[in-house]
């Protein structure tokens, strides 16, 4: 993997966070403006919320960020202490607040594993692993967590109905089916058979009208052989931890909204479960929202998913949901940027001039 820094520094730039800052604040006036039942009063409902439900809520969030920086330590064998892999992971959360989901921050988490001295190719391959774990999460998750919903998964909604129709439950089915597909092929090409992985990409850009990209698919094969390399003899003592990490992270942040939506209404825990559930699906349904961070994307279908259980305060608890789980990491990443790139190349600089 070829690490462009002009490209890397175009999408670590502190000014991007203005974009999916104002996309998000246009889509909340714009709902603001076409819902009858936003008003003042309706906003004012913000102080209607349970204090410990809200602070349950911070809570989970931060157990999930700590969960993030503890996988990451772990995945690169503790080479990254706590404050470095904090750096990491605002960094790289930065940089997947800025980008459009479907393309994620991946260039960029490598790029900072690297200039954090781990060597190219593990960087490569922590990498790839949190992506691949994170997506059997969703791969093997979905199908149990859906179990328990069930059938309660896609809300009934007279505008879904109207503007999208089954085209949703379509939509899900069909990103969870690639998502699925690529996280199978990928696990298998890193832990099982890189070669042959490379072997079959090479004759599928051998093609002539996909041949002009021949030359990075040779690359990529050989990154994947290179990443499946330094994974080779991990035993139980490593995945095991990781595993569990990613499972805890992704929980944490679903309960978040649990934790958000029941400091307003009391709820069963059927319908815990079914909030739940349903986070599964608008999630993997923004993973393919081509705006920074599903900035829009998200504000629209929270209202579609989560009215029925919040009656009036549907409003208000999309805007807090995302001021806790999206905002704070546009912020904590353009305050963390510059003390990075000082940290990471002038004082290195000046350890070498010495």
């Amino acid at each position: 993997m070829k690490l462009d820094n002009k490209k890397i520094f175009a999408t670590l730039n502190p000014n991007k966070v203005w974009v999916p800052i104002l996309i998000g604040v246009g889509i909340v006036f714009l709902m603001f403006y076409l819902d009858p039942n936003v008003n003042a009063k309706t906003l004012r409902g913000i102080f209607d919320a349970s204090a410990w439900g809200i602070v349950l809520a911070i809570f989970v969030i931060l157990c999930r960020d700590v969960g993030y920086i503890y996988r990451i330590r772990e995945i690169t064998d503790r080479q990254l202490t706590w404050m470095r892999a904090l750096y990491v992971i605002i960094l790289w959360e930065f940089a997947s607040a800025v980008t459009p989901s479907i393309v994620g921050g991946t260039a960029v988490a490598v790029f900072i594993l690297n200039k954090e001295g781990i060597k190219l190719g593990k960087a490569i391959a922590y990498v790839m692993v949190t992506a691949i774990l994170d997506n059997l999460f969703f791969v093997i998750g979905a199908p149990i967590i859906l179990f328990f919903a069930q059938g309660n998964i896609f809300p009934e909604s007279r505008l879904m109905e109207m503007r999208l129709g089954r085209s949703l439950e379509v939509l899900f089915w069909t990103s969870y089916g690639l998502y699925a597909f690529y996280s199978l092929v990928m696990a298998a090409a890193l832990f099982f058979r890189p070669r042959v992985f490379k072997w079959v990409l090479l004759k599928i850009y051998s093609i002539k009208w996909l041949r002009k990209w021949k030359h990075a698919a040779n690359e990529y094969g050989n990154q994947i052989i290179e990443a499946s390399k330094e994974l080779v003899g991990k035993n139980y003592k490593y995945w095991l931890p990781i595993i569990a990490a990613t499972i805890f992270i992704w929980s944490s942040r679903y309960l978040m909204l649990n934790a958000l939506i029941g400091s307003y209404q009391g709820l069963s825990v059927f319908e815990h479960v079914i909030i739940f559930a349903r986070q599964v699906i608008m999630w993997i349904v923004m993973m393919i929202s081509p705006t920074p961070g599903s900035s829009g994307t998200a504000e629209f279908f929270f209202a579609q998913f989560f009215s029925q259980f919040l009656h009036g305060y549907t409003f208000v608890t999309s805007i807090l949901w995302r001021l806790l789980s999206y905002y704070p990491y546009l912020l904590l990443g353009a305050i963390f940027l510059p003390r990075w790139i000082k940290q990471v190349f002038f004082k290195k600089k000046e350890q070498k001039k010495k």
